[in-house]
Formats: structure tokens, sequence, C-alpha cells
């Protein structure tokens, strides 16, 4: 069973940039579509960002298309998220997650999760 660990977020200036990284133990990133959903007070998780198993693909919610870029690193077993422009609308925890069928918009379908890293965008 596939562990996501998850490193990085913190707080950054409106305008500035951060990376989250998230690390597969016992399982091989190639064998999983992973995705990063955001989580705000009081709200479902949303998805932000998707990418198919050997990385060919990705998709983008609107909100961070564009500033937002997730990819895969075979050498690490780790997917990461690039965030550039970010503003307070960003605040949220971030959630890598991975299921092994395609890349759902929908956090029930997803069968694997990290824990969450807080990013904190300040005005």
């Amino acid at each position: 069973q596939v562990q996501l660990v998850q490193s990085g977020g913190g707080l950054v200036h409106t305008g500035g940039s951060l990376r989250l990284s998230c690390a597969a133990n016992g399982g091989a990133i190639s064998e999983y579509y992973m995705v990063w959903f955001r989580q705000t007070p009081g709200k479902q998780r949303e998805f932000a960002a998707g990418i198919t198993r050997f990385g060919s693909n990705t998709e983008y919610a609107d909100s961070v298309e564009g500033r937002f870029s997730i990819s895969k690193h075979d050498a690490k077993n780790a997917v990461d998220l690039q965030m550039n422009s970010l503003t307070p609308e960003d605040t949220a925890v971030y959630y890598c997650a991975a299921r092994p069928n395609s890349i759902s918009y929908y956090a029930e379908d997803y069968n694997y999760w990290g824990r969450g890293t807080q990013v904190t965008v300040s005005p």
C-alpha cells in the first residue's frame, strides 16, 4: 500500500512562489495518477492539478491554470507542485492524492492521501 509523504509549503507574500512535493513510499509513482487538492475551512476539497501515470498529460483547475505546474520525478518517486504568482485566495491546506485508474476531480474517488500541508499567502 502506497504512502504519500508531503513536504514544502509555508508562508509567502502575494506574488511569491512555493513548491510542494509528494513522495510515494511503497509504490512506484508511475503506477498512479497523481493530483493535488486544496481545502479551506468550511469548504470541500477542490481539485487543483493532476498528472497522468507517465507524466504525459496534466490538468489544472481554472483558478490555477498558468500559475501552477505539476510534474513527476521518477528518480525521486515524487510529484511536485510549483506554485507561482500566489495570491491570498490560494491560502489553503494542500493535499496530494493518488489512484490507479484516471484523474478524477472528486476527492472521494481517491484511495491514497498525503497528510496535507498549509500554504498561507499574505496580502
